[in-house]
């Protein structure tokens, strides 16, 4: 079982090289995410990042670049790392990469978006012999008329339910979220989440919120599980 998990969203916004005039605007999340990266850091430097990509695949020892975001900041997956840039390496990897404490080494564990309930909770159970658990991926993105999905009034009660189960440590609640409704939502957190419940049912955490809020249109939460 996890020592201790982590949840983190993965808007490239997070590299401040990106964020410019939004760089104020964003400080209170990324001081969320990198007090929550810190925590982890200070329980284990052995890491398992979950995310989404095309299909379900692992990635270890990989640099990467933001090269397609617009500048080219390379991150690592771990110490040591020299190869060249992957420059596919998904956004939840190099998000990971892009707040890894020195001296933590990181496993990218990565699901489908539209992954099955059951074959996300499968993995989590999977997981659970991880000592340090990352989730990457972000809420809806349909808070508003100018986000990426544009508005959807369901968007405001399902990122509701996703912020009190990460608060109450629930993960029950995270296994009944519904993936065609996180589809419909632009939600890329869903799969990721719902390995999060496999790798931590059948125990008590304590949940902590660090961060919820939806910038830009798209719901960010950053959320600390530690087990009881």
């Amino acid at each position: 079982m996890p020592s201790l998990v982590v949840v983190v969203p993965q808007p490239p916004l997070l590299l401040p090289e990106l964020a410019g005039e939004a760089a104020d605007e964003l400080a209170d999340l990324r001081a969320a995410v990198h007090e929550a990266a810190a925590r982890l850091a200070a329980v284990t430097t052995d890491w398992v990042a979950v995310g989404t990509d095309t299909g379900r695949r692992t990635v270890a020892g990989a640099t990467g670049t933001f090269r397609g975001y617009g500048r080219d900041v390379r991150v690592a997956l771990g110490p040591g790392s020299d190869s060249s840039p992957d420059p596919e390496l998904p956004l939840p990897l190099l998000v990971a990469g892009l707040i890894r404490p020195e001296g933590v080494r990181i496993r990218g564990e990565l699901v489908a978006e539209d992954a099955s309930t059951a074959g996300c909770l499968r993995l989590g159970r999977e997981l659970r012999g991880a000592a340090g658990l990352l989730v990457v991926g972000d809420g809806a993105a349909t808070h508003t008329e100018q986000a990426p999905g544009h508005l959807d009034d369901r968007a405001e009660p399902f990122d509701a339910a996703v912020a009190k189960a990460l608060e109450h440590g629930d993960p029950s609640a995270l296994a009944a979220l519904d993936p065609t409704l996180a589809q419909e939502l632009w939600a890329v957190g869903r799969a990721p989440w719902q390995v999060l419940a496999g790798a931590a049912e059948d125990r008590e955490w304590r949940g902590e919120l660090l961060y919820s809020a939806a910038p830009y249109g798209v719901a960010y939460h950053v959320a600390v599980w530690t087990p009881l």
